[in-house]
């Protein structure tokens, strides 16, 4: 059975690669995810929708620079860079905390902050 950190890297590694198989594995039936000042998706298939954002193009570098574990609870810290249709190159730091219940992660918070280029 994999642990918490180890699903969070497995999650992670599917955003790398845009593989929506991989990441909806990791989540429960009822999953959210709130992208604070930005939506809230619930379920897995709006969850499965927001994976590759009509919005955005290719699939996004993200360089994980800390994580903490605490009880059911993965922090992760970071940053990114993507591609959107419109604007083109942008850089991103990120924070996401991962609460878990059996075994799978059920609801993500997502702090995004642009970066400078």
């Amino acid at each position: 059975m994999n642990t918490q950190r180890a699903l969070v890297d497995e999650y992670m590694d599917g955003f790398r690669a845009s593989d929506h198989d991989r990441i909806l594995a990791t989540l429960t039936d009822d999953i959210e995810w709130i992208i604070h000042g930005h939506r809230t998706t619930r379920g897995k298939a709006e969850f499965d929708g927001e994976i590759e954002n009509p919005a955005f193009t290719g699939s996004p570098e993200l360089d994980v620079q800390r994580v903490f574990e605490d009880g059911s609870v993965v922090i992760i810290t970071g940053e990114g860079r993507g591609a959107t249709v419109d604007h083109g190159p942008f850089r991103f730091a990120f924070s996401d905390l991962f609460t878990f219940r059996d075994g799978l992660i059920t609801r993500v918070d997502s702090y995004v902050v642009p970066l400078p280029n």
